[in-house]
């Protein structure tokens, strides 16, 4: 296994296809062979939910590890999908930022405790909250990298430009060697204009950091989280499913470069 690479899944504006990107490419890594943590980090807790597990009757989650209650390995769960670990979450994350006042280094927690178990992996995800709070500057900071879904509409270019502005200052005092992994265009719906004109604007913006794969609106993307599935095993041959595997591989050719 060869060094592990840890990757932020972050916008700070919600309803982007954040956290359905975080489940089904941390899916499509596993169909290739690699080994995958998913860290939710979402009080929300749907990729939680979303790899079948039932949120609210669990004892430890990333909210249990933040309080330093328990180790992150201590929280980690199996999932449906062979290969993928979860650390999960649920409401009860929303109350850390509150009782985190005035605990040192308390930037560094996620940080801290993925170094002692990172190695196991060959891929990180970490599903960031759709806010510039606490739990997403712990997520930077302990990040490799940062992927940024963006849905094809009006406010994409603004919903960057916010997140680029936070990544560079958490490279500046957190983490020097943060970088951007790429920006994935996602609920593309190739009759309409203004998702041909967005992808257009944010190429010309950011050239090189954007995927080729662009992930299209997919009723069966949309039903597979309510049936507890990644959509690879929801509907194995849909458009949904294939675009994340062609993401999975890009992702992948990029460790090699």
């Amino acid at each position: 296994m060869g060094r592990v690479r840890i990757i932020a899944i972050a916008n700070q504006k919600g309803g982007v296809g954040k956290t359905t990107t975080a489940i089904n490419l941390a899916a499509a890594l596993a169909e290739q062979g690699k080994q995958v943590l998913l860290i939710d980090a979402d009080p929300q807790g749907n990729a939680t939910s979303g790899m079948g597990l039932e949120k609210n009757r669990l004892s430890k989650t990333v909210y249990e590890m933040f309080l330093q209650e328990a180790s992150l390995q201590d929280v980690l769960q199996p999932t449906c999908a062979d290969g993928v670990t979860i650390a999960p979450a649920n409401q009860n994350l929303s109350g850390a930022e509150i009782e985190l006042v005035g605990i040192e280094r308390r930037e560094y927690i996620l940080k801290e405790q993925l170094s002692l178990i990172a190695s196991q992996y060959d891929f990180v995800l970490i599903d960031c909250p759709p806010s510039l709070n606490l739990i997403t500057i712990n997520a930077l900071t302990a990040a490799d990298t940062v992927l940024v879904p963006i849905q094809c509409e009006y406010f994409a270019m603004e919903g960057l430009e916010q997140l680029l502005h936070t990544v560079n200052l958490v490279k500046q005092r957190l983490n020097p060697a943060l970088e951007l992994e790429g920006v994935v265009f996602t609920m593309f719906d190739a009759r309409t204009n203004l998702s041909l004109q967005v992808v257009e604007e944010v190429k010309k913006s950011l050239g090189p950091s954007v995927y080729r794969t662009i992930i299209p609106r997919n009723v069966r993307l949309g039903e597979a989280p309510s049936h507890g599935l990644p959509i690879t095993q929801y509907d194995s041959r849909s458009k949904g499913a294939e675009s994340y595997r062609l993401l999975a591989e890009e992702v992948i050719e990029k460790e090699w470069k």
